[in-house]
């Protein structure tokens, strides 16, 4: 009880959705829409110096604010993906400024099993309740996400140069989109490895190995393919019927597809069953 919470003001507290964290989010999220504004009203005036019209600016404002709503589902289904490892305030914090769910999980998770010491770990899906660990994963989390901000600027003309001159020797102008394509395949691929044949950490409590967090089993598969199913299908009649606008619902859809099935084979089936793993600890 002492690691998950701390002693303040007569009363115990929970350190990851105490009263600093908040007052920390709502700094960053002012920040961000105060910066938003800015740039908007800039723009806006720009607009008018050149010539734009108002109505076709305020049109652009409109079509601009509806094709973030698709963004934030996604960022507000990753949002609560986090919040049962790391509470809600630091994941609101992190995709109020930048990140995706592939980079969040990936950067908590290698942050959480570098505390593995034989006796203990830390996983992803477990309520943290030790500060430092908690500390380091937002160190994590945070300081690798900078250096794409960093790269950027240095080597994304050297890169789009490259790109260029191979797109000119080859005649052919779709490397870009196989690159970016092949890469996200690839970070899917791990996601999907996982959930069939992965395996839960373990650890050593009174001369037994116990397994801590999930591996691979009936909950994983199912979840994975309730989402496979959902986006396919969606991406057909998107296809099929031109919802050319409707496309960037998609992926979220499929998210919370997955979390939907989640939810009923746990309250539907057995424990038994619901939670059965094909690469139990040994």
């Amino acid at each position: 009880m002492q690691d998950l919470f701390y002693y303040a003001g007569g009363e115990f507290m929970d350190f990851k959705e105490n009263g600093f964290m908040y007052g920390l989010a709502v700094v960053v999220v002012l920040f961000v829409i105060g910066q938003s504004i800015f740039f908007m009203v800039r723009a806006f005036r720009q607009g008018k110096k050149i010539g734009i019209s108002v109505k076709t600016m305020r049109s652009v404002i409109m079509s601009s604010t509806l094709f973030t709503i698709a963004p934030a589902i996604a960022i507000l289904a990753t949002v609560v993906t986090l919040a049962g490892t790391l509470g809600i305030v630091l994941p609101w914090i992190r995709l109020t400024v930048v990140g995706n769910l592939q980079y969040e999980v990936t950067a908590a998770q290698a942050a959480l099993e570098s505390f593995k010491d034989g006796q203990s770990i830390a996983v992803f899906g477990q309520n943290i309740k030790d500060p430092r660990i908690f500390s380091a994963v937002s160190w994590v989390m945070t300081v690798g996400i900078i250096f794409g901000l960093i790269l950027l600027p240095l080597v994304l003309k050297r890169l789009q140069n490259k790109i260029g001159k191979i797109r000119s020797e080859t005649n052919d102008s779709r490397f870009g989109d196989i690159i970016s394509a092949a890469t996200f395949i690839g970070l899917v691929s791990a996601f999907i490895g996982n959930a069939i044949a992965g395996k839960a950490p373990t650890i050593k409590e009174n001369g037994k190995i116990l397994p801590v967090g999930m591996g691979a089993g009936i909950m994983s598969v199912a979840v994975l393919i309730t989402s496979i199913l959902v986006v396919v299908a969606l991406q057909l009649l998107c296809k099929k019927f031109k919802w050319e606008k409707f496309e960037v619902f998609v992926l979220p859809i499929g998210m919370f597809a997955g979390m939907a099935m989640a939810i009923l084979l746990s309250n539907v089936l057995p424990e038994s069953i619901s939670m059965l793993e094909w690469r139990p600890a040994t």
